[in-house]
């Protein structure tokens, strides 16, 4: 049994979660809190394997509470988030301070009680019991690229060489940081990704991730033309394309029906990065539940290119990545932290 513990300064959301998980064989609910001190109290007594955590709560807020967890005990956190801006960006930073993932709290509180979210809420909650904190991404050492392939010099007029195409979720964030801004901005390729993530969300990862990094990250934007030593994050609740038209390569979004429950969903930006003439592809899977990104990297292996799975013990969740390599088209599995030297050696600098 995975013994949960529930801190919510809501006794409604608290009843709420506590009926959800009520219903899972798998999971018990050993204790509740309102509030971070209070959580914090009733950790060692209780003994919980998985938290979750509001991130808004009087007396102590749910990121002074994740710290004081992740500085003194092996537990997994899962997040409580408001679908809002300041909501995301307060996610966003629970997840560099060590949470493993966030369960997003919908404005009509009574949504709940859908099947689908519910068994969304139970299946992170059991990823997450699963999970043994082993990585600081924070303050892990990370190498740099010392020896860069460059390519031959060829009459092409064309602006990159390589389109990337990643696919990740629970983990992902994170991990996204340890890989794309160890990337140099003259890198010969463009980039594009899937993160499940919601509305709002995507945006803030974005803008976070260009900060941090040399190359330019943003959300993904119907028409924007793909540019070298760029990254497009597809947004969330729209699926992703790109296409060729006039030779340049061009941004797509709809709202298809959702894919295995996923919108955006990895395979559908990486069947489009397939069907692309005149560009060399890599296609990466990286922690995530599920199975997403298996039948999109299959489709760009067809197409000649080049593929890369993260390996388990760098993966908050090996879901993702362990189906990718059971299609047997992976060419490398390598940890997160060498992910972006295996890049800049395969696409090299322009």
């Amino acid at each position: 049994m995975i013994r949960l513990l529930i801190v919510d300064d809501s006794p409604f959301m608290r009843k709420v979660l506590t009926d959800i998980c009520k219903k899972d064989e798998e999971i018990i609910v050993v204790g509740e809190a309102g509030h971070g001190e209070e959580a914090l109290k009733k950790i060692p007594l209780l003994k919980p394997d998985v938290i979750t955590l509001d991130i808004e709560m009087p007396i102590m807020d749910g990121i002074d509470t994740l710290k004081n967890i992740t500085k003194n005990y092996n537990i997994p956190v899962v997040m409580i988030s408001s679908l809002t801006t300041e909501g995301a960006n307060l996610t966003l930073k629970a997840l560099e301070e060590g949470a493993i993932d966030f369960i997003p709290k919908p404005k009509d509180i009574f949504k709940l009680s859908d099947e689908k979210i519910r068994s969304d809420i139970t299946n992170k909650i059991k990823a997450a019991s699963k999970y043994k904190i082993k990585l600081d991404y924070k303050k892990k050492s990370i190498i740099r690229p010392s020896k860069i392939h460059i390519p031959k010099p060829n009459s092409s007029t064309k602006e990159f060489e390589y389109i990337i195409a990643i696919g990740t979720s629970t983990g992902g964030p994170r991990a996204l940081q340890s890989v794309l801004p160890l990337l140099s901005a003259k890198i010969n390729a463009a980039i594009v990704v899937v993160q499940h993530m919601p509305p709002k969300f995507t945006k803030s990862l974005s803008d976070r991730l260009n900060v941090l990094s040399n190359i330019n990250v943003k959300e993904g934007e119907e028409g924007d033309v793909l540019k070298r030593g760029c990254c497009y994050i597809a947004p969330g609740d729209y699926h992703m394309r790109v296409e060729t038209i006039n030779n340049k390569h061009i941004i797509r979004l709809n709202k298809e029906k959702p894919i295995k429950g996923l919108r955006p969903a990895a395979d559908i930006l990486m069947e489009s990065v397939a069907k692309l003439d005149n560009l060399d592809k890599v296609g990466i899977v990286m922690t995530g539940m599920g199975s997403d990104g298996a039948r999109g990297i299959t489709e760009i292996k067809k197409s000649n290119g080049y593929i890369i799975a993260q390996d388990k013990e760098s993966s908050v969740v090996f879901g993702m990545p362990k189906l990718a390599i059971e299609t047997g088209c992976v060419d490398k599995i390598i940890p997160l932290n060498g992910i972006a030297n295996e890049i800049m050696s395969i696409v090299g600098v322009q």
